[in-house]
């Protein structure tokens, strides 16, 4: 398996993605660190794991705490007994006019987005390289990192933010044998989207602007992460592979 014994810490690993990230990592052999604001969601999916055989710890965390990342990825080090892959999968989004935009709400954001993505990949390339290691670090960046859509400035801008960061860190942090690639995905189903599909006609849309007629479920996105994170493909970093179905390919006419 491609994880074996490996060690893979993943923010926002309570719900949608990053618990999807958590379970099929933890599939493949690894030790997995479920870190979410949420430590009760955190340890139910660090249970689920466990129930189904495999390693795997919950832990409570900010992202836009430093303090708080700074713990979960040393307490993620002392549980787990290494680390090799950071998945960045925390984010949040909003929808409203950019004329109507407040300040906080875009700095929320922001927090979360790019800030709750650095903060993270600091902290775990700190250590990695203190105790003279290599790993990878997969960031969640969107096609809306690649394009706009209305009513998302700052998600928008996050999501741009996040691609130039994992560029800007692959070039750093490649010398010390530190990978950084990042996903974006395209519309994917999970709680912070599950709205848009109890609308039969919005649910039509979604699956017409897709070239492949079908949205994304979470796993889609994790096969995709596991792959980047993967040591076979030791020679990907500053890598932004896009997984949307075809979404962002063109236009249906």
């Amino acid at each position: 398996m491609r994880y074996q014994d490996r060690a893979v810490l993943v923010t926002g690993g309570g719900s949608g993605i990053g618990r999807q990230v958590c379970r099929m990592a933890a599939a493949e052999g690894a030790r997995v660190a479920v870190g979410d604001l949420d430590q009760a969601r955190a340890e139910a999916v660090a249970a689920e794991i466990r129930e189904a055989g495999g390693e795997a710890q919950g832990f409570a965390i900010d992202v836009t705490d430093p303090a708080s990342v700074t713990a979960f990825v040393e307490g993620a080090e002392t549980t787990l007994g290494r680390l090799d892959l950071l998945v960045n999968s925390a984010g949040i989004r909003e929808i409203v006019s950019v004329l109507d935009l407040s300040p906080e709400e875009w700095q929320r954001v922001i927090a979360v987005n790019l800030t709750g993505t650095f903060l993270p990949s600091q902290a775990f390339a700190r250590r990695l390289i203190a105790a003279g290691r290599t790993g990878q670090i997969v960031n969640l960046a969107s096609t809306l990192g690649i394009m706009a859509a209305p009513n998302r400035a700052a998600y928008v801008a996050s999501k741009h933010g996040v691609v130039g960061l994992t560029k800007e860190m692959a070039l750093e942090l490649g010398e010390k044998g530190i990978r950084v690639n990042a996903v974006a995905p395209g519309v994917i189903r999970t709680p912070m989207t599950e709205r848009y599909f109890q609308d039969p006609e919005m649910s039509a849309t979604i699956r017409g602007i897709h070239a492949m007629n079908r949205w994304g479920e979470p796993a889609d996105i994790a096969r995709a992460i596991l792959f980047l994170g993967a040591e076979e493909n030791g020679f990907m970093t500053g890598s932004v592979l896009t997984v949307d179905g075809g979404w962002t390919t063109g236009k249906k006419m």
